[in-house]
């Protein structure tokens, strides 16, 4: 069975949203790096990295949170991988994309607003994380300008990639506003049942 290492208040949610998707069954084991089970030898071994999440399908152990959903719809599909090479290219580039040019800014600003204690926060980056935020924002809205997803019509991993990034930016209180487009697709995204489920995994 699947092994996914992580809790849902991290990067791991991205990969359970995926395997609420796919149907597959899977097993998350519950790591945590708030108290150091990141850091054991024995997750070492795993990630060397010493984050979450880290995933094991049988021999093969990956981990960065993208590169799995991309391995998982590849494998297993279920209409969440694209069915052209051109589309293909596409979803790599939105993953890359969410996490080169939208990720940061996007946690920047909710550590700084809402996750470190109030002495811990540093205002000025909070700040700076929003100011940045409405460049990828706008690439974002305008590449969803008439279509509902990414890639055309349908859900994908495109979509499941750019949208487990991009659901962090209301939490930090982020403004979509300026973006009606990426506003609604958002809540598109995480008004699916998968993305529901895996909050609760």
């Amino acid at each position: 069975m699947i092994q996914l290492y992580g809790v849902p208040r991290s990067r791991a949610m991205r990969c359970l949203w995926m395997l609420e998707e796919l149907g597959v069954p899977y097993e998350n084991v519950k790591t945590n790096f708030a108290d150091g089970g990141t850091r054991t030898p024995d997750y070492l071994r795993i990630n060397p990295n010493g984050h979450v999440p880290a995933l094991r399908d049988g021999d093969l152990t990956l981990f960065e949170s993208l590169a799995i959903n991309l391995y998982l719809a590849r494998k297993y599909d279920n209409g969440l991988w694209p069915k052209s090479i051109a589309d293909e290219g596409r979803a790599f580039q939105w993953s890359v994309w969410a996490m080169t040019e939208l990720e940061e800014p996007v946690v920047t600003t909710l550590v700084h607003r809402v996750f470190l204690p109030e002495a811990q926060r540093d205002a000025k980056k909070a700040k700076d994380g929003a100011e940045r935020f409405p460049k990828p924002l706008g690439v974002l809205d305008a590449a969803l300008a008439g279509r509902p997803h990414l890639l055309g019509e349908s859900f994908g991993v495109a979509d499941l990639n750019v949208a487990s990034v991009m659901s962090w930016a209301p939490l930090a209180g982020l403004e979509f506003s300026e973006a009606p487009n990426a506003q609604a697709w958002l809540s598109r995204c995480t008004s699916r049942p998968a993305f529901l489920r895996a909050q609760q995994a």
